[in-house]
């Protein structure tokens, strides 16, 4: 990446001095085929991810002397101009949570050249913006700060744990884009149901709509007008007031398994979006305080190698000990 910096004639020498300057940054392959909002987030951290938007929308970022759209790709050569933006002074601790960084350092279950693959833990966003400070991304960046390249393969929502894929080089990025893309990669998750779910295997195809509300919360539902959407239940155990059930997505839709699972009469324990009140309130009295969905493996081709791959994340220990408790009931 190679910076540019404008000054403005039109401005004195004091505003000069003491004013966020234009600058121009030519992509090298680095940040070749990223798009434009993830790129414009990482280069301008503290600036809101509404702010970018506007800022794109508005055409006061160019690329090569034209308006683009912020899910533009960037492409190696490209000129990208970023107009005068204050970045807010955040302390390190505020930015990213001591508690998320202590978490990310003992979360890796796999590390190679090019990418890594860690156990992400519940209460976090996978990255910041609307209305987040910081995430898993930003806390990786943060404690590893020799990384010239840290981006995200997928998404996890806030409240699941388990493997999460991080790029640590373009072309691995671009390589695990392509086995997502085509089905290659195989996850399983974990989630315990509320009450007890007497099939013992259902694959579920509702098509799922995706909803934005006012104030930026997604919502999705069931609906004709949705996206294609399959997701494997299978049974693991039945508990007095709750079924374990290992689901397996052959799509990534948002919130998928979690729609899908309220479909079955039988939500994820913990849901506050999709979930039972009575039954999230039941489980809260005896100290559960999180969804219990959680992303135990990935069964994928090494990209490079062609190595079979089997990461597995261990449940946390709440979710360990949860069940603990239900098997004792």
């Amino acid at each position: 990446m190679i910076v540019f910096i404008f000054i403005d004639p039109s401005m004195s020498n004091e505003q000069q001095g003491e004013s966020p300057k234009v600058t121009f940054i030519e992509i090298t392959e680095d940040h070749s085929d990223q798009r434009l909002d993830n790129f414009l987030c990482t280069h301008l951290k503290g600036v809101p991810k509404s702010r970018i938007y506007r800022i794109v929308r508005k055409g006061e970022v160019r690329v090569n002397k034209g308006r683009v759209d912020v899910k533009y790709r960037l492409v190696e050569g490209d000129i990208i101009r970023i107009p005068p933006v204050r970045v807010a002074e955040r302390s390190e601790e505020s930015y990213v949570p001591q508690g998320l960084k202590d978490a990310l350092q003992h979360s890796i279950l796999f590390e190679d050249d090019g990418f890594l693959i860690i156990n992400k833990p519940a209460g976090f966003a996978v990255h910041g913006g609307s209305g987040v400070s910081s995430g898993i991304i930003e806390g990786l960046r943060l404690i590893r700060p020799e990384a010239r390249f840290l981006e995200l393969v997928h998404r996890l929502d806030k409240d699941t744990s388990g493997c999460l894929v991080i790029a640590k080089k373009r072309s691995a990025l671009r390589l695990f884009h392509t086995l997502f893309r085509d089905n290659d990669i195989h996850k399983t998750y974990v989630a315990l149901l509320s009450g007890q779910w007497k099939r013992k295997k259902l694959i579920v195809t509702a098509p799922l709509l995706k909803n934005v509300q006012k104030g930026g919360e997604r919502m999705v539902s069931i609906s004709p007008l949705g996206k294609e959407s399959e997701t494997l239940f299978r049974r693991l155990q039945l508990f007095p007031e709750a079924t374990l059930v290992e689901a397996s997505p052959k799509t990534g839709r948002t919130h998928q398994i979690r729609v899908h699972a309220a479909s079955l009469g039988h939500p994820i324990i913990g849901d506050e979006r999709y979930g039972e009140d009575d039954a999230n309130k039941h489980f809260r009295h005896k100290g559960y305080k999180r969804m219990f969905l959680h992303a135990q493996t990935l069964r994928f081709q090494h990209p490079v190698t062609g190595i079979a791959m089997i990461i597995s994340a261990p449940l946390p220990p709440q979710l360990d000990n949860l069940l603990k408790h239900e098997q004792s009931l």
